[in-house]
């Protein structure tokens, strides 16, 4: 089963959810403002896809960090120690995870674009 994980009143979010049932893809949905996000669930999603694809460093979440804190992420020398900082700063702010991400799929998928959406969810 697939679940999409996001904010609803999210412009890309809603996009997907409405690919999803024009295809009759059945999903569930996380909504990370009134579900929150499992730091063993984002630790996972880290290891798959990397930190830099999970942060959304576009949006107003990360624009509105310290400076401080975007400098120490940016900065940290070790690899683990980046990796930490990211799943600490997406746990505090569930809006600076990329939206969509759907699990239920191999692999997961971030962002929506219909082609690949396609590829990997009807071929």
């Amino acid at each position: 089963m697939l679940t999409v994980y996001g904010i609803p009143n999210c412009q890309t979010v809603k996009k997907a959810r409405q690919w999803l049932q024009d295809q009759g893809l059945e999903y569930a949905f996380h909504d990370y403002k009134k579900q929150g996000v499992d730091a063993d669930w984002l630790r996972d999603c880290v290891d798959q896809l990397g930190w830099e694809v999970l942060v959304n460093r576009r949006g107003t979440t990360w624009r509105q960090l310290p400076a401080e804190e975007k400098q120490a992420l940016l900065e940290a020398l070790e690899p683990s120690a980046q990796q930490a900082l990211a799943i600490q700063l997406m746990s505090a702010h569930p809006s600076l995870i990329k939206r969509p991400l759907v699990t239920g799929c191999t692999p997961l998928l971030v962002g929506f674009d219909a082609e690949i959406w396609q590829q990997q969810l009807l071929s």
